[in-house]
């Protein structure tokens, strides 16, 4: 059963099989609690220095004045152009919200008001503040900005009078305004001066072009009348003419061809059904119509005459007559065609030769009178741009005698605030909350990260590699004062229990308690562990080993005038030197004092067999030690004794000295069993309170069991408590 719970402790504590550390929600709860005075301090601090200056900050009014303004379009348009599209600018508000900021308004605002004089009495200044000293206070108290949604803008003024901030409002608004009419006026201006030198130009111009066109005109002998001057000269409408008349007989040509054609090529039966759709001939027509009777009648008397039948024959010869009349009119229809086909090829090619006269003469006209009508449309063109300038000019100054207020439109002026905005309270408050809490929880988490102390069982095996046998409150003292019954010996059952069953050998019953700086608990850890092993039966010999700081017979209420050193310098006997406690199976070795000379007494022989000794007359010796860090005597423990537990106090040394400290046992060739977390906060730390709150819980309503008589492996035992069977129960659980 034992070598079975061996292996399952083993197997617990394997430091090869720890869980990757994850950072959980409890973590940061746990750091929260840990360090909520840091937290609470910054956080008041941060809160009342917020409350403090906002009660402390004069009050300040706001007043708020809107504002349209659109954008002008150009001055001067493109000749022949009735206006210019001015498209979307994304930035021409941004461009507005800098010139009302700008130098050239702010300051004719200072002007206006005489903020310089106002503003010196004010701030109690000497002399008169300089009007850029005033510039640069006044545009720290506007805010110019785009109302939400729309393209006004919103003109807000600062100040501790109420008065004084709807007065630069509204006084802004109204020289920006201004600002951008004089703009406009001026622009105007300049516009009509340049149209009008331009106009004086071009009339010149016009001039020159006329005497220019009227010489073209005598030396020519055109005669130009009004605007139709080109058409009584070139007359091409008579070359249009002769080309339409052209193509139209061109087309009645080919279609008349094409169907004399057709017919042509038709036989004498299929002309008799073809001419009357297309000549539309009334005598053929009548002539048909007689054949077809008369071929009526005949086939009626043939049903009841004989072909000898003199009304048969007079009919026969009535039909060949018609017929013949037929062919006869047939032959002079298509010789009729054939000339109408004829007449219009001829007119086709007269037509194509009037034509061609035609364009003839117009080439001789264009290259005779070219020089007139070249000057002509010049004169023309510069005529246009005459009459554009012109009109241009009476537009800008119709334009320019009408004040444009629609460029800067005020919607809203400003009045006189009711209430100060500045500073707000509640705002301010607020953020004084939410910025001392973060900035609390930030040097939490800050001096949290800092702290590379040993905080939780995972930082120990992960760092050293080490099981964890046991969990120490805080504030834990002598057990003897305490009594058995105290919630806080439960923990040293449970790291009793631990202990036993991570030994590999049974007979290994020597130990020590290390810890890598001073005060971390390893004296009162051993002082307790003794007491627990003794009081479940086991006889224990408690040795305080540290010869230069002895403390555990302060605990006792004994004398420390003869002891450890005593022995080891061969003055008394061991059984001189032990004493009895009042705890049955318990007995204690002092220090006793140290001599000068003898600072390696723990190094020497008479020291190992102290410890053969000590190991056959008691189940457990215990010793305890220095700190590890400081001086080689506890190097020299932890070789000379069967086991040794390492101490490590709660987020008090960083991790490297307990890493050295463990370094230091394993150098020495010491068994270290395994590691003490002490001086835990339960109360504070939730992430112990599975490790030793339960006992407190428990331990306060019941009394552990009684031990048993029996003894095995030369050890006393008597029935495990609560706490010993849970540590048991988690074992061959695992």
């Amino acid at each position: 059963m034992e070598a079975s719970n061996t292996t399952n402790n083993q197997t617990l504590f394997s430091p090869g099989q720890q869980p990757e550390s994850k950072l959980h929600f409890l973590d940061y709860w746990r750091i929260i609690r840990i360090r909520k005075t840091v937290i609470l301090a910054v956080f008041l601090l941060v809160v009342i220095t917020t409350t403090a200056v906002t009660f402390i900050l004069p009050e300040s009014f706001m007043s708020m004045t809107r504002i349209e303004v659109t954008k002008e379009a150009s001055d001067i348009n493109p000749m022949l152009m009735s206006g210019q599209s001015t498209g979307y600018d994304p930035y021409f508000l941004q461009t507005e919200f800098e010139k009302i900021r700008s130098q050239r308004v702010l300051y004719k605002v200072i002007e206006q008001m005489g903020l310089d004089t106002v503003w010196s009495k004010r701030y109690h200044t000497e002399g008169k503040l300089k009007k850029n000293e005033v510039y640069q206070i006044l545009k720290r108290q506007i805010d110019v900005q785009q109302a939400r949604n729309t393209s006004l803008i919103e003109i807000k003024a600062y100040s501790e009078d109420k008065k004084e901030a709807a007065d630069i409002a509204n006084t802004i608004a109204k020289v920006y305004r201004e600002l951008r009419l004089d703009q406009k006026r001026e622009s105007s201006q300049r516009g009509i001066e340049a149209l009008e030198k331009q106009m004086q130009e071009q009339t010149t111009l016009v001039d020159a072009k006329e005497k220019v066109v009227d010489k073209y005109r005598r030396e020519l002998g055109v005669s130009d009348i009004g605007d139709f001057g080109f058409q009584s000269v070139m007359e091409p409408e008579t070359v249009r003419k002769y080309e339409a008349e052209r193509i139209q007989a061109e087309e009645q040509y080919v279609q008349l061809s094409t169907l004399y054609n057709e017919l042509t090529n038709k036989s004498r039966l299929e002309l008799r059904h073809a001419l009357p759709t297309t000549s539309h001939d009334e005598n053929l027509d009548a002539l048909l119509q007689q054949v077809s009777k008369t071929e009526q009648q005949l086939t009626i008397s043939l049903k009841d005459l004989a072909e000898e039948h003199p009304d048969v024959i007079r009919l026969q010869s009535l039909l060949s007559n018609i017929n013949a009349q037929v062919e006869q009119r047939i032959d002079g229809l298509m010789i009729g065609m054939k000339s109408l086909v004829e007449a219009r090829k001829a007119v086709v090619e007269n037509l194509k030769k009037r034509v061609e006269d035609a364009k003839s003469l117009d080439a001789a006209n264009m290259e005779k009178y070219r020089p007139y009508f070249k000057a002509k449309r010049d004169l023309e063109t510069q005529q246009k741009m005459r009459d554009s300038i012109y009109i241009r000019i009476l537009q800008e100054t119709v334009d320019a005698s009408i004040q444009k207020v629609g460029m800067v439109d005020i919607l809203d002026e400003a009045t006189q605030a009711v209430k100060p905005v500045r500073p707000n309270i509640p705002l301010n408050i607020t953020l004084g909350v939410i910025v001392g809490l973060i900035m609390g929880f930030g040097l939490a988490f800050f001096i949290e990260y800092l702290d590379t102390s040993v905080k939780t069982i995972d930082d120990v095996e992960r760092s050293l590699q080490s099981p964890v046998l046991g969990v120490i409150p805080q504030n834990v003292g002598s057990l003897l004062d305490e009594g058995p019954d105290s919630p806080h010996a439960e923990a040293y059952r449970v790291l009793r229990t631990n202990l036993l069953f991570g030994r590999k050998d049974a007979s290994l019953n020597t130990m020590t308690v290390v810890s890598g700086g001073a005060g971390e608990g390893k004296s009162t850890t051993i002082f307790n562990l003794a007491t627990i092993f003794a009081q479940n039966g086991s006889k224990v010999l408690l040795v305080d080993s540290d010869l230069r700081r002895p403390s555990l017979h302060k605990l006792f209420n004994v004398s420390n005038s003869i002891g450890l050193t005593n022995f080891l310098l061969k003055q008394n006997t061991i059984e001189e030197v032990i004493q009895t406690t009042k705890v049955p199976g318990l007995h204690f070795l002092p220090s006793g004092k140290l001599p000068s000379s003898s600072m390696g007494v723990l190094n020497s022989t008479q020291m190992r067999e102290f410890v053969r000794q000590a190991r056959e007359r008691y189940d457990f010796v215990m010793f305890d030690s220095p700190p590890i860090m400081g001086v080689s005597d506890a190097s020299i423990l932890a070789s000379v004794v069967d086991m040794a537990l390492l101490v490590i106090q709660y987020r008090k040394y960083p991790q490297v000295m307990t890493i050295r400290a463990k370094q230091m046992v394993e150098k020495v060739g010491g068994n270290l069993m395994g590691v003490v977390l002490n001086n835990i906060n339960i109360s504070q730390d939730s992430y112990y309170y599975y490790y030793s709150g339960y006992y407190y819980d428990y331990y306060s309503k019941h009394d552990d069991d009684k031990p048993a008589g029996d003894k095995k492996n030369g050890e006393p035992k008597k029935a495990p408590g609560a706490g010993e069977r849970a540590a048991v129960e988690l074992k061959q659980k695992y």
